[in-house]
């Protein structure tokens, strides 16, 4: 394989892990969130709780991948000092997505997920952090396209 051939794989892994992420919260916030109301409180609170489960270990896969190919990228430019502030931008703030993630997940999922019989206050607490999340991400990926010389 190029060399070239190699930097686009792992650009392609980046910009994937962020799909997945950025657009599975925009799924549970917007699509999933809504359609919820539908069912019932018993069944609802099973299947918020079984989505969240399912999709916060794609995001414990996709983080640490996304973060370490923008590592990876970033060193492959010649480092922090050498990339464009955009770049160094997107960096803060895919680890405040990391950070807010994490919150979420030892804080108000850990809490729903030991309940015997959750509330919607407690998904309501997850979702509001979720929501910040979004627009971190969106932030995100205003600033790469920033970066990008065309």
């Amino acid at each position: 394989m190029s060399h070239s051939i190699i930097w686009s794989l792992v650009l392609a892994v980046h910009l994937l892990g962020m799909a997945a992420w950025v657009g599975g919260m925009i799924y549970a916030v917007f699509v999933l969130k809504p359609s919820l109301g539908l069912l019932d409180p018993t069944p609802r609170a099973s299947v918020h709780l079984q989505t969240l489960n399912r999709f916060f270990r794609i995001v414990w896969h996709t983080m640490p991948m996304v973060l370490v190919t923008g590592w990876l990228m970033i060193f492959h430019e010649g480092g922090f000092a050498a990339i464009p502030w955009q770049i160094n931008l997107m960096q803060l703030l895919g680890l405040m997505m990391a950070l807010i993630f994490a919150r979420i997940y030892f804080g108000p999922y850990k809490k729903v997920r030991r309940a015997l019989r959750p509330q919607p206050a407690m998904f309501d607490s997850i979702r509001s952090q979720i929501l910040i999340n979004i627009g971190l991400g969106v932030l995100t990926i205003v600033a790469a396209s920033l970066a990008h010389p065309f």
